[in-house]
């Protein structure tokens, strides 16, 4: 895929995860603490949810990286994470993980989902 085409596309897979995390009453309208933000765990484990993750780290960066028109990383898996994040969640979040998923395979090529394939 061309840069532009996913320039074109992952906002809309960033809306349908937005839309996804609201559905299942994981969307956040208080902002974490900076330190909390501030982790430098990988998904920030030791500070935030995964969910929390998405909403204040990965769906902020990738809509900067877009506003300023920047490579978008080629190496993401991030619905191996998800499916252990949400396994509570069971089918509620299959959605939500098959959003994820999208976006690894908008990003990187590859789709390394498990759990609750379309």
């Amino acid at each position: 895929m061309h840069m532009s085409t996913k320039h074109q596309q992952l906002p809309l897979l960033l809306k349908a995860l937005t839309t996804a995390l609201r559905a299942i009453n994981l969307w956040q309208n208080k902002r974490p603490s900076n330190f909390a933000l501030a982790s430098t765990e990988p998904f920030c484990v030791d500070t935030l949810s995964f969910a929390q993750w998405l909403q204040f780290i990965f769906i902020e960066k990738m809509q900067k990286m877009l506003t300023k028109n920047l490579a978008l990383p080629t190496q993401i898996a991030l619905s191996p994470m998800a499916e252990e994040a949400f396994k509570e969640k069971a089918d509620t979040a299959a959605e939500l993980i098959n959003v994820i998923a999208d976006i690894d395979e908008l990003l990187s090529g590859q789709r390394e989902q498990r759990l609750y394939v379309r």
